[in-house]
């Protein structure tokens, strides 16, 4: 398993070791004691999976009471992953991060408190799956407007329209978010 740092600080891709044959192939998707190497004592609580069609937009969330870490990844299919830093006070606050993540290259992405996270669907369907350092608090998750100008983040141009939820519609744009962690 290799860990790297990205342009944000905090987040990390995580690209495991596959060992594949005619047959398939098998690799780890989380071994505690390469992430201990590290420094980083995580303790993940809660996971997580979703499945989405292609051009599903989910996002830009976080929680500003109990800010969850994910440890994010696609068992299958496609997506283009994005990470925002909305921690007050950070030098790269408003900056983001944006990644394929596949069933492909099998590369995850460590997010922790204090970034919105969202992901739009590349491939037909993708099966999102992902591990949580603290569990879902519904009345404090909030998030970005995806499109917000200020981000300036390249959304893939697709042959399907965006499905976003009627929730994630009506967000506000990182200028006018007055709940940040």
């Amino acid at each position: 398993m290799t860990i790297t740092e990205t342009a944000l600080p905090g987040v990390l891709c995580i690209t495991p070791r596959v060992f594949g044959d005619d047959r398939g192939f098998f690799l780890e998707t989380y071994r505690e004691q390469d992430l201990l190497a590290r420094a980083l004592k995580l303790r993940f609580v809660q996971d997580n999976q979703s499945r989405s069609v292609r051009g599903t937009l989910r996002g830009l969330h976080y929680q500003c009471v109990q800010p969850q870490g994910k440890l994010v990844r696609v068992s299958a299919g496609a997506v283009l992953d994005v990470a925002v830093d909305v921690r007050r006070g950070s030098p790269t606050f408003g900056q983001h991060l944006a990644m394929v993540l596949d069933d492909v290259s099998h590369r995850q992405l460590y997010i922790p408190p204090g970034f919105a996270h969202g992901f739009c669907v590349l491939s037909d369907t993708a099966d999102f799956v992902y591990k949580c350092t603290d569990y879902y608090h519904p009345g404090s998750e909030t998030g970005i407007r995806f499109d917000d100008p200020a981000l300036g983040i390249a959304w893939p141009a697709l042959d399907v329209p965006y499905r976003l939820s009627p929730k994630d519609l009506a967000l506000p744009r990182l200028a006018d978010q007055d709940r940040l962690p």
